[in-house]
């Protein structure tokens, strides 16, 4: 269950940041000094703002459960590596092997610092 709310976590993260970059391209537009009240209507940003929330209370309930030197490294390689796989998936941004190859070495070196620790 542990594992799974960190999951969670990460999946929310790297949601949250896919939904401020829609947001925050073409037609849409946030915020403006000339139309303040667009913003209102710019779902994706208040999608993602309430899913960084989320992400946020999964987090520290997965730290009642795990060590925070394991809890925040697997969190945040594994919302970075989530947000280099959405973006190249849902955005169509490069994605060079070197970006592969530095995912799996975080992956590699937090799967090291936590092992004892977990």
């Amino acid at each position: 269950m542990k594992w799974l709310i960190l999951l969670l976590g990460i999946l929310a993260n790297a949601s949250a940041s896919v939904l401020v970059k829609l947001a925050m391209m073409p037609p849409r537009k946030f915020p403006s000094p000339g139309d303040p009240l667009a913003a209102l209507s710019n779902w994706p940003f208040w999608l993602g703002l309430t899913l960084y929330g989320g992400a946020f209370l999964l987090y520290a309930a997965s730290l009642a459960r795990l060590p925070l030197n394991v809890a925040h490294p697997v969190l945040t390689s594994g919302a970075v590596a989530a947000v280099a796989l959405f973006s190249a998936l849902l955005f169509r941004e490069h994605f060079h092997w070197t970006t592969g190859t530095g995912i799996l070495l975080v992956l590699a070196g937090v799967a090291l610092i936590t092992a004892r620790a977990a």
